[in-house]
């Protein structure tokens, strides 16, 4: 025995210090690998909108509803079938109704009751028993243990179970142990949930979708470019932060700062106040929905194009800082004419809607006013300080990255950036250069260092990259030529608003070019696929999810309202268990309340991408791998007991 591989199985035998317990470990290892593979669920381009993908998450794409009909059939009704799904969706709200409109409460009690037990046993049938205990609610873990485990040794075992089922009726504790149930079944229909980025911006409640993300069994996040640049404003990238409080400005969605992160930004109001009072903020009018409050109109188009310019300049100086971005073209103000009111964009002059700008100096397009600069040190350390931001970035980091590996399958939010030939475009980062899977690891490891290095030069490289990951041409989740911000408040010519896609997305129906990127991740061209968020899918225009014959598959079909018009649908999900992989198409979500007494779902049509020739176990996963390799120690470890170059029980 190597000497490595002694000192490996000696620290092993601590926690085995048996043979009878390594013996157990391999045996409940085992049998682990023979369970049917856990479903995943694949979610993009949330932006905020946090009703939807409550409910989605809720629903696990239609999986409740499969459940339901694969225990019920054709033995209760449909409309029993909705009910029982909405009441596992949403118990408490369900419960309110039915205790109001409801005639005989106790033999309703029982019905749902019996019913979400037979759901439940269904649902943990492809777990260990450690792990469902694990997701028991305490206050019900034994109660439910006992109603959904088989007593062989029970010779009236219906009798036992109404038994049961009668004195959590009497008590009195039916409504809390129904919900538990509704929750317990949300948890174990899903096993893992992918986010394959852009939680942020557009929709009003990107914290509260973090709230639940952070709350949730199981969960990696691929970074989206609207992420990444919330990351980068809670490393303090004064970019970052201008860019974050832009976008909410203009969507109407200064609450989401205010109200959902406690961030104080009447600094930035004041001064609006004071600066912009007499100026033309006609081209910076905000894009609100229905659940804005108009009487804050005056003052947030006043703090957006105060923001706006801010932004501006300071993307001038991270551009200045780094010519090897290559992105001086993106410094318009450079080629504004003060004098004639015009800019040259690309060689082409065109007049400017708006020369209003109190703050900027032609000579020095790019410096900060004194007022600008004390705002924006005080909303750094507004952005620094929010414990809750901080904690919901965290999490980003711990749980995610800029793409992800898993159970052959490759995530990633944008694109792998290429040349029209479709070989691997080379970026300039720092001085080097980089392409395909490289580039993805280095950009990751900078946004890293911009939020977590103690070095203040390192940090603000980081920081600095972070900016450039949102927005530049390089970047795998940007995945354009130019972000077209400036021409799109400034200029009226739509010619000078189009953001050229990367190449990538000319080229993704050629297998030849698919398959290079699997290999270039480690994945087999086989049975892997990539599942791609970003660019929403035109489903109204005849536009397919499904590209390269379902090797790769873009799943952003338009949760964002702002999409919606654009797409005619309200967002595309992935769903894979132990059978194989389905698209789902979603309806626009009407509101909680509607789902709720109208019993409304919003899945309205699945596509089957692919049907596992045989049923996937667990040891065809990643976790299965894992798995094997430790049964392959633990094995390792009993020869050494049993030949005596580990004693037994003397670790």
């Amino acid at each position: 025995m190597k000497e490595e591989e002694f000192k490996l199985l000696k620290s092993l035998s601590h926690q085995y210090p048996t043979i009878a317990a390594a013996s157990t470990e391999i045996i409940n290892l085992q049998s682990i690998l023979n369970l049917p593979k856990g479903t995943e669920h694949f979610l993009t381009d949330i932006h905020g909108e946090y009703e939807q993908f409550n409910h989605v998450l809720k629903n696990g794409s239609g999986s409740v509803r499969r459940k339901i009909d694969e225990e019920f059939g054709n033995t209760i009704s449909q409309k029993d079938k909705k009910s029982l799904a909405t009441l596992i969706y949403y118990p408490e709200e369900k419960l309110e109704i039915v205790q109001k409109e409801e005639d005989n409460l106790e033999d309703w009690y029982k019905i749902a009751l019996h019913r979400l037990v037979q759901i439940i046993k269904r649902v943990a049938s492809k777990y260990t028993r450690s792990k469902v205990r694990k997701a028991l609610p305490r206050d019900f873990a034994y109660v439910i243990e006992e109603l959904i485990t088989e007593k062989e040794e029970i010779q009236d075992k219906e009798a036992y179970y109404n038994e049961i089922i009668r004195t959590i009726i009497r008590i009195g504790r039916a409504p809390q142990f129904i919900i538990a149930l509704g929750h317990l079944a949300q948890r174990l229909v899903i096993d893992h949930l992918h986010i394959v980025g852009d939680i942020y911006d557009r929709g009003p409640g990107p914290h509260i979708i973090m709230d639940t993300l952070c709350d949730y069994h199981s969960v990696d996040v691929q970074w989206g470019n609207h992420d990444i640049v919330w990351m980068g404003a809670a490393s303090g990238s004064l970019a970052c932060i201008a860019t974050v409080i832009r976008i909410s400005a203009r969507y109407g969605n200064l609450s989401i700062l205010e109200d959902g992160y406690g961030i104080n930004l009447l600094p930035l109001a004041t001064f609006a106040l004071e600066t912009y009072e007499n100026t033309n903020c006609d081209a910076f009018a905000i894009k609100y929905n229905t659940d804005y409050n108009t009487k804050d109109l005056s003052l947030d188009t006043k703090m957006h194009k105060a923001i706006a310019m801010i932004q501006f300049k300071l993307e001038g100086q991270v551009i200045l800082r780094h010519p090897e971005f290559g992105m001086e073209d993106r410094m318009l103000l450079n080629f504004v004419n003060f004098e004639k009111g015009t800019v040259t964009v690309g060689g082409i002059e065109y007049p400017m809607k708006d020369m209003d700008f109190p703050t900027v100096d032609p000579a020095h397009p790019y410096e900060l006013t004194e007022e600008e600069l004390k705002v924006m040190l005080r909303l750094q350390q507004a952005f620094l300080r929010c414990e809750k931001l901080q904690r919901h970035v965290r999490f980003l980091f711990s749980k995610g990255g800029l793409y992800k590996v898993y159970n052959g399958n490759l995530l990633y939010h944008g694109c792998v950036p290429m040349n029209e030939d479709g070989s691997f475009t080379k970026v300039n980062v720092f001085g080097r250069e980089y392409s395909g899977k490289a580039l993805y690891d280095v950009l990751e490891q900078y946004a890293r260092k911009g939020y977590y290095s103690k070095d203040p030069s390192t940090r603000r490289d980081g920081q600095d990259m972070m900016w450039y990951i949102w927005t530049g041409a390089g970047s795998p989740v940007f995945g354009k030529e130019k972000m077209t911000t400036f021409e799109r408040y400034f200029i009226d010519d739509p010619v000078t608003h189009k953001e050229k896609k990367n190449s990538y997305y000319r080229l993704l129906e050629k297998e030849e070019v698919v398959n290079g990127i699997l290999e270039e991740f480690g994945l087999s061209t086989e049975d892997s696929h990539i599942v791609n968020g970003h660019v929403p899918v035109e489903q109204i225009h005849g536009e397919s999810p499904l590209k390269c014959g379902g090797k790769l598959l873009i799943i952003d079909g338009g949760f964002s309202k702002a999409y919606q018009k654009k797409t005619g649908i309200a967002g595309y999900t992935l769903v894979c268990n132990s059978w194989g992989m389905r698209l789902v198409a979603h309806e626009p979500f009407e509101s909680k309340e509607a789902a709720v007494q109208k019993e409304l779902d919003i899945f309205s049509d699945s596509i089957e991408v692919e049907t596992y020739n045989r049923r996937r176990r667990v040891a065809d996963t990643d976790n299965g791998r894992e798995i094997q390799e430790s049964i392959h120690y633990l094995e390792a470890l009993l020869e050494a007991y049993r030949e005596g170059s580990i004693i037994e029980g003397q670790s």
